[in-house]
């Protein structure tokens, strides 16, 4: 299927691994040129290597905390009209509510709301302008359905969620249209840490936690990143311009509603 975006050009922000990078992977096979950032410069260049050689699109990348006002200004430089922005961030530590102080809800609101927020802001009007523009936000199914443990995730996301909600309907009549992308448990890093969370706290290894999470989903496994990838380019494409300002949830149905 053509998603109608070859040439684009995105920032996928957290893009050297996991949900990141396969959602760079599958806007690279649609014909989008690339620019890449994660904090770790190293992994960050082997992966735009990999992408490039296999799709032969354009890819540039950025390593940089984009947490940082710095950092922001160093990806909007080096890319300063992108036609596509995934939004993208490591989860805030998992943990109970009596474990978190000042300095770790400033950390994750920063992390998970207003950076996201910040590039937004930056983007969106040379998106209006131009009369096209898609971002996909990665959020969490936490938003939908709270997960006791991560607390700060809850709440930092569930405040960007407000925010693309209100936002996401003001831009639409210019064609730039945002949505977010709620993922459950997939084969990432993030979740290895979980597990081993449950381990720890249940007193069980880490693969008999794999297999009651497993257990837990109507599918009976995680998700891939292959699977999320090609989700949020859709998206990203030319087809998703009635789809405003909605949450997607990639779970496996472990969120159980009729209505989502």
């Amino acid at each position: 299927m053509d998603l109608g975006i070859r040439g684009k050009r995105a920032i996928v922000c957290a893009s050297s691994k996991g949900l990141g990078r396969g959602v760079a992977e599958k806007l690279a096979e649609a014909g989008v040129d690339l620019t890449l950032n994660a904090r770790t410069e190293s992994v960050l260049r082997a992966t735009a290597r990999e992408i490039a050689d296999t799709y032969g699109v354009k890819v540039q990348v950025v390593a940089t905390d984009i947490t940082t006002e710095e950092g922001r200004k160093e990806l909007l430089a080096a890319e300063p009209q992108p036609d596509i922005l995934v939004n993208n961030a490591g989860g805030p530590p998992a943990g109970l509510w009596s474990d978190w102080g000042e300095e770790e809800w400033l950390s994750a609101v920063n992390a998970n709301m207003l950076t996201p927020i910040y590039l937004m802001n930056a983007i969106l009007p040379g998106m209006i302008e131009r009369q096209w523009g898609r971002v996909v936000n990665i959020t969490s199914g936490s938003v939908k359905s709270p997960i006791p443990q991560l607390g700060l995730s809850n709440a930092a996301r569930g405040g960007l969620t407000g925010f693309v909600a209100g936002t996401a309907r003001q831009v639409a009549r210019h064609g730039v249209i945002i949505n977010n992308l709620l993922p459950g448990s997939h084969e990432t890093d993030r979740i290895k840490g979980l597990l081993e969370k449950t381990s720890e706290t249940k007193g069980i290894s880490i693969e008999q936690a794999r297999t009651e999470a497993h257990a837990a989903n109507p599918t009976g496994r995680f998700g891939t990143k292959e699977e999320f990838g090609a989700a949020a380019a859709f998206l990203c494409s030319q087809y998703s311009g009635f789809i405003v300002g909605q949450n997607l949830l990639l779970d496996g149905g472990a969120f159980n509603s009729t209505l989502g």
